[in-house]
């Protein structure tokens, strides 16, 4: 048996589009992009998914809570879940925070720290990066991420480009889903379907190669 783990943020765990700041309800088991990946792979395949909401790639986030930063505790849960065949990093979407201020390129840049530090622990055979889906300024969540949209120019490409340097797979959420208009981030049940779908074949292919 094959082990996957996603490695993600609230878009991972399941998180419904907020309409407002005190509503962060989740979608029911199965119905996550992970659990619907897993579906699609079958039995030979152990997905685990590590989502946790508002996780960073390398940033703390001491106004949205403490243990945010994804390089500070990846060591801990790549040994909690060795041996891990393919490590998928679905990250980037909270660096685009107004508090952050980081760009498209540096976004990139902190996914391949994640990757260097996972395959110095020795325990990942292989990794994939996700591009996250560019967000939208939108409801309740417009304040927190504001400029974002503009922050986040080129990040599929450089993301790309960070996943041939390392050679990594690399996926595009942006050419089969959009994030939701109700709160700009999160995403629609439809979304996680699609997602979970169109990902399958992908990561198939890169664990039969290992």
């Amino acid at each position: 048996m094959k082990t996957v783990l996603v490695y993600g943020d609230s878009n991972s765990h399941g998180a419904k589009p907020m309409v407002d700041l005190d509503n962060a309800e989740r979608f029911a088991r199965g119905l996550p992009w992970p659990d619907v990946m897993a579906a699609e792979l079958g039995a030979d395949v152990h997905v685990i998914c590590e989502g946790l909401p508002g996780r960073t790639t390398v940033h703390e986030d001491l106004v949205g809570g403490g243990m945010r930063n994804g390089l500070s505790v990846l060591p801990a849960i790549l040994h909690s879940h060795k041996p891990i065949d393919l490590l998928v990093i679905l990250l980037g979407t909270n660096d685009l925070k107004n508090q952050f201020s980081v760009t498209s390129y540096e976004i990139a840049a902190s996914v391949q720290r994640l990757v260097l530090a996972a395959r110095a622990e020795g325990v990942v055979k292989a990794e994939m990066i996700i591009c996250p889906p560019p967000v939208a300024e939108a409801g309740v969540l417009a304040p927190m991420f504001e400029g974002a949209m503009a922050r986040q120019h080129d990040l599929a490409k450089h993301m790309e480009q960070v996943a041939t340097r390392l050679g990594c797979g690399f996926f595009d959420a942006a050419r089969h889903i959009t994030v939701s208009p109700i709160d700009g981030v999160h995403w629609e049940e439809g979304s996680h379907d699609k997602m979970g779908r169109a990902i399958a074949g992908p990561v198939a292919d890169m664990l039969a190669q290992l």
